[in-house]
């Protein structure tokens, strides 16, 4: 008998679904780093080479290659993608489960 295996739908951010905090911080230097990455990889760069281009030494470089991203800010890595020829666009739009709540005090 095949034993049945429970699915749940993800939030859209494995961060969130995991419980880590502050996950759409941690999303959004994800996918910094892997667009930094993938651009050192498709230019064929050595760490190094990243590194002077980065403006931080090799061994700082091979942290972002390996994901340790809690060694870098968010505003670090929008830094890192500016040199690497990118340009960062910020967009906002209305939640689905707003966070901001007023209240009136009591008459």
């Amino acid at each position: 008998m095949a034993k049945r295996v429970r699915i749940e739908k993800g939030s859209g951010n494995v961060f969130a679904d995991i419980g880590l905090p502050n996950p759409e911080e941690a999303l959004a230097k994800a996918e910094i780093a892997r667009q930094i990455n993938r651009c050192i990889a498709d230019r064929r760069l050595s760490q190094a080479e990243a590194g002077a281009i980065l403006g931080i030494p090799q061994p700082r470089v091979s942290d972002l290659a390996c994901g340790r991203l809690h060694k870098f800010s968010l505003e670090k890595l929008i830094d890192f993608a500016k040199r690497a020829g990118h340009d960062v666009e910020i967009r906002m739009k209305p939640s689905r489960q707003p966070r901001l709540t007023v209240r009136t005090p009591a008459a």
